[in-house]
């Protein structure tokens, strides 16, 4: 059978939860998901370690473009040793510089520092480079670099702001990668998009499976303390997409 993956992105103790109980095979651990995520308290990274699921921590220390000054990447490495320190199974991160290429500079010296981090505790962090790849001016030349530097997967949306308006270059990505690399397919994944998306041929896919919460209390949006229409993680979209991928990957099964 062809496995595939489903990866869940969260930001909060409700969504780890959410990940576990729709039966999601994988975790990435963030903040603030509206701007992209950002790395989350350290509070969070904790609960999450207890999860009965791998767990990939982001490590983005502000919204915007992802060219970090020093400053900014001694954050992300502290990031990376906070999330071997806690026990997690990955990390995510990326760079990039002014003309939106990676940076393999600042790329390369967080890989080191990972595996480094790795080697001592005796389980090396999976290693999975964010959206700043969507950014990049030659996709597949940035998709070669990724695997120069190491990473174990890509995390994209095929260049576009969501992943079914990049179908065709998705599936060109999955086809330079081969088993060099993994391709996650990210952005608007959701029960109607991803059919359509699994057909490029990727196996991992990573979506928020977020769902509208009650309105909350206009006293609280008054304040500025919540926005106005709250999202959180839904067990029952996560687990209608893990059906999903079971039925597709059975069927594939079936016709060899």
């Amino acid at each position: 059978m062809t496995r595939r993956l489903l990866e869940i992105c969260v930001e909060d103790a409700r969504g780890i939860a959410a990940a576990v109980a729709g039966g999601a095979d994988r975790i990435e651990l963030c903040a603030a998901l509206d701007v992209g995520g950002l790395t989350p308290p350290a509070s969070l990274i904790r609960a999450a370690a207890q999860a009965p699921l791998p767990v990939h921590l982001l490590a983005r220390p502000r919204a915007g473009d992802f060219v970090h000054d020093t400053a900014e990447r001694a954050l992300v490495a502290e990031d990376i040793r906070t999330a071997a320190e806690a026990g997690l199974a990955g990390v995510v991160i990326g760079a990039s510089r002014a003309d939106h290429r990676l940076d393999d500079a600042a790329l390369a010296e967080w890989i080191a520092h990972a595996r480094a981090l790795g080697a001592a505790r005796g389980a090396p962090l999976s290693l999975t480079l964010h959206r700043a790849f969507d950014l990049a001016p030659d996709l597949p030349a940035a998709l070669d670099t990724a695997i120069a530097l190491g990473f174990e997967r890509i995390l994209t949306s095929g260049g576009a702001p969501v992943a079914a308006e990049a179908l065709p270059t998705l599936a060109t990505l999955v086809g330079r990668a081969g088993d060099r690399i993994a391709i996650l397919a990210g952005s608007g994944v959701a029960p109607a998009t991803l059919p359509a998306i699994l057909a490029t041929g990727v196996r991992e896919v990573h979506a928020s499976a977020r769902a509208p919460l009650p309105a909350p209390d206009p006293v609280l949006v008054r304040f500025g303390f919540c926005a106005p229409v709250a999202k959180a993680a839904d067990p029952e979209t996560i687990a209608t997409m893990v059906t999903q991928l079971r039925n597709i990957a059975d069927l594939n099964d079936t016709n060899l």
